[in-house]
């Protein structure tokens, strides 16, 4: 079976040739929220279904398909302003360890019968509440691990728009304590080239080797600069801090 990064781009393909988006990059605007529903991830709409402290996490090498935001200097308040959050994630965490409860309160398993290191249990409610307001307490996906028939919760994802800035985001979460990520430079294949995001080295998709705008037209393709909104994992039942706010859990959950 496909891995859960191939059954989204399959998604992507799907969506993206019914219908075609602009292709400017995007800009951020404070004033004028972006209210589209790609920023909900699993929405089919614009080609898409829709931290760390440490050395180490300032230096991974993420790829030309994610972008995250740069770590900051600490402010007085950063570490009070981010243990709140991760003490509302936990409160949240706390109250979906079932996950049949998570399912009862609205939250959609995303892609459940495809295998993934990380399930997403989404609501869209919260997703779009989202994209112009930040309630640490309506996290837009929960985040479980399947055991057998049982899934285990593990944390919590929140998003923004995709058009969200670096200050804005630090708002919501101090960036000297915690790195938002988003998906960037998607080339979508042509028709007669669907099946080659599936091969060992694809040229489309979040896994191509095409990453610029200029290349993509050139092999047919078509751009996006950016899919779904900005997001960063929370796994408030982690001890250390770099665990809490891991950088490399979240880029590798769908490898």
């Amino acid at each position: 079976m496909r891995t859960c990064i191939h059954a989204i781009l399959s998604i992507f393909l799907l969506c993206a040739l019914a219908s075609p988006q602009d292709q400017a990059p995007p800009t951020s605007n404070k004033d004028t929220p972006n209210h589209n529903m790609s920023d909900m991830p699993g929405m089919e709409t614009e080609g898409g279904a829709h931290a760390m402290r440490s050395m180490e996490s300032r230096h991974m090498d993420m790829g030309p398909h994610m972008k995250m935001t740069a770590l900051r200097d600490s402010k007085p308040g950063d570490g009070e302003r981010a243990a709140q959050v991760v003490e509302s994630a936990r409160r949240v965490a706390e109250r979906y360890t079932d996950y049949k409860t998570a399912l009862a309160d609205g939250f959609k398993i995303f892609l459940p019968e495809v295998p993934q290191k990380q399930y997403h249990f989404t609501n869209y409610g919260y997703a779009s509440e989202a994209i112009v307001h930040f309630d640490p307490e309506h996290p837009t996906s929960l985040l479980y691990e399947k055991h057998g028939e049982n899934y285990k919760l593990i944390g919590v994802m929140y998003t923004a728009a995709k058009n969200a800035s670096e200050d804005e985001l630090n708002e919501r979460i101090p960036l000297s304590i915690a790195q938002w990520h988003a998906h960037v430079n998607l080339c979508l294949p042509p028709p007669d080239k669907r099946g080659e995001i599936f091969g060992p080295s694809p040229q489309f998709g979040l896994q191509g080797s095409l990453t610029t705008q200029q290349a993509c037209m050139a092999a047919g393709g078509r751009f996006r600069p950016q899919v779904f909104g900005w997001m960063v994992h929370v796994y408030p039942f982690e001890k250390k801090p770099e665990d809490v706010w891991s950088v490399e859990r979240q880029h590798n959950h769908m490898d």
